[in-house]
């Protein structure tokens, strides 16, 4: 018979046992020791639990344990909770209306059939406690246990049945690092709840992570994230369409150069989702640069049925019915707190320009007189001068510097103080009732300048200055591009002048006598750089057109300023939102108490 005529054999359809069913379901739901800890620790919140301890040993490969005082599980249900798509969570009559972490059935027959699974639990008003062993698939029958109350679930030996899963975990520290992140999410979305996480490994007992119930979010927060974050955050409490935003967001200066620290949470539950990481950057875009990431710990709250959180088997992942509601409100209700900050800027800048600063400690201590009065300081100065002709007079003018040279300076009591002095012509040095504070101007200022531009284009468009001369310039295969935008309404008139060229004819006024040539080749480098931008959101492209334009009109570093500058200055970033930090999200101005000076002097 020729091999064209041989008759072709199909292959059998065969139903997978239950142990291959549940390893493969595992590869979906447990793909690291964080995994199980995540499924284990819902599953005792979703028992109302109030205590939740997580015990590990090295990183979660060889010991995951979960101990909760929540409500139990009776001793005829233990051997139906580990089979597949068996809940106490939902009766599967309405996917769309889920109210608890858990409901899919899956993730206690998952682990049993990739490790040795042990699950001992007393029933809420049951005679005694009941024990269950699982290994590898393998069921054994339950039987009596001593548990006082609540369920103890004892995972040994992660992936001992499925060896090659175990050559795609990290190390130990990465893991255990892992494992810390999940129940830190968990504790954000549970603050009354107490939560203790230790590495036993070696035979050790180390407290990795504890956070007691708390009263308040912000308590929690302040506990997870640190005083920092809780002191350089804003509330926010936002609503529309029947979606309620709320949470916490760190200041645009406190941010940090990866996204770990973004924590969003749909009804609840810890998730990681692409438009709500995508609607929270965009948020930010007008108040940090592209490699900046902000802090935040948001919270969507909505109808049930407005979410379907069953499209990931690890249900990280949600699909909103409307997310343009959501996306739109976390990009407004973030902005509209940020402008409402005004001119504040994170107390950390503060601290880290103390660190910097701090000096050896002396081998003794250094002691010092109280600060010495007005009075006692001239008579003190007057007796160590020398006598030389003028000096008086010079020591007066040291003495009261701005009083001399700028009469009018606002009082000190202002919240960016008086103008004292200008430093290598762009630092201002401004002094508060507490303290000092030290402005970069060239900074403040371009935030300053570009808060203008933006007021101008929403109310009438930015008005524009002819050029006399207009400025011809090569802009290449871009040229067509730029003719093509409506600039007009940025102050900004372009008009083609041959192939690959253009000419310029008015620049925005507010920029005063500033380089056309520069300022399009930014322009052209914003186009080409938009890709990453929204591309949904025009008034983003434009805002980061205009914050390019800014850096042109901005007081320059070099050019000095004169006292009446200097205060203006002071007072107009003081009624300016955003104006704590530059158009890239650097800080414009630290400040320093005086309490801080003094003990970096050693005068505490």
């Amino acid at each position: 018979m020729g091999a064209h005529e041989h008759k072709m054999i199909l292959p059998r359809i065969r139903q997978l046992d239950e142990g291959a069913v549940n390893r493969i379901a595992a590869g979906e739901v447990v793909e690291r020791p964080a995994s199980a800890v995540k499924e284990l620790v819902e599953n005792a919140l979703d028992a109302q639990s109030t205590r939740v301890q997580v015990d590990i040993s090295d990183g979660g490969r060889t010991l995951i344990r979960v101990t909760d005082d929540g409500h139990g599980i009776a001793a005829a249900d233990l051997p139906l909770a580990l089979s597949r798509h068996a809940t106490s969570k939902i009766d599967g009559s309405d996917l769309l209306n889920v109210h608890s972490f858990g409901f899919r059935g899956e993730a206690l027959p998952s682990l049993g059939a990739v490790g040795r699974l042990t699950i001992t639990s007393r029933a809420t008003g049951s005679d005694g406690a009941a024990m269950i062993h699982v290994s590898g698939g393998r069921i054994d029958p339950p039987k009596p246990a001593a548990l006082r109350a609540g369920t103890v679930v004892e995972l040994r030996d992660l992936f001992h049945a499925t060896p090659a899963r175990l050559k795609f975990l990290k190390t130990e520290r990465s893991e255990t690092m892992a494992v810390t992140d999940t129940i830190k999410r968990l504790a954000m979305a549970e603050p009354g709840v107490s939560f203790i996480l230790r590495d036993t490994s070696d035979g050790g007992d180390r407290v990795v992570f504890r956070a007691d119930a708390a009263a308040t979010l912000a308590d929690r927060l302040a506990t997870v994230l640190g005083r920092d974050f809780a002191a350089n955050a804003l509330a926010i409490d936002a609503e529309r369409d029947g979606v309620r935003l709320t949470g916490h967001a760190g200041l645009p200066t406190y941010s940090r150069g990866n996204a770990v620290h973004q924590y969003l949470f749909v009804n609840g539950r810890p998730v990681r989702d692409k438009m709500l990481t995508g609607a929270l950057r965009g948020a930010y875009m007008d108040v940090l640069s592209k490699d900046r990431h902000p802090v935040a710990v948001l919270f969507v709250t909505c109808d049930p049925t407005m979410v379907d959180c069953n499209v990931h088997p690890a249900k990280t992942e949600v699909r909103f019915r409307d997310a343009g509601i959501v996306r739109g409100l976390i990009v407004s209700g973030l902005r509209h707190a940020l402008a409402g900050a005004g001119h504040r800027a994170s107390t950390t800048v503060a601290k880290a320009t103390l660190g910097a600063m701090t000096p050896e400690r002396p081998a003794s201590p250094v002691y010092q007189m109280d600060r010495p009065s007005l009075g006692a300081r001239a008579a003190s100065y007057a007796a160590q001068r020398p006598e030389m002709p003028g000096f008086a007079e010079r020591s007066a003018r040291m003495e009261h510097p701005v009083q001399e040279r700028a009469s009018e300076t606002p009082a000190e009591s202002m919240p960016l103080g008086a103008a004292r002095a200008q430093m290598h012509e762009n630092w201002i040095l401004a002094q508060t009732e507490t303290g000092m504070i030290i402005v970069d101007a060239h900074a403040a200022h371009e935030r300053l300048v570009y808060e203008k531009l933006k007021a101008q284009m929403r109310d009438h468009g930015i008005r524009a200055q002819a050029l006399l001369i207009p400025e011809v310039m090569e802009v290449g295969s871009m040229a067509e591009r730029l003719l093509d935008l409506d600039l007009s309404k940025l102050g900004l008139v372009l008009e083609g002048f041959g192939p690959g060229t253009v000419a310029v004819r008015e620049t925005p006024a507010i920029l005063g006598n500033c380089s056309a040539k520069a300022l399009v080749q930014d322009l052209i480098e914003e186009l080409e750089d938009d890709d990453d931008a929204d591309p949904l959101s025009l008034q983003s492209r434009l805002d980061a057109i205009l914050s390019r334009m800014a850096c042109h009109g901005s007081v320059r570093t070099g050019r000095r300023m004169t006292a009446p500058e200097m205060n203006a200055l002071l007072r107009e970033m003081e009624a300016t939102p955003h104006s704590g930090q530059c158009n890239h999200g650097r800080p414009t101005y630290v400040e320093l108490q005086l309490s801080d000076i003094e003990r970096l002097f050693g005068r505490s």
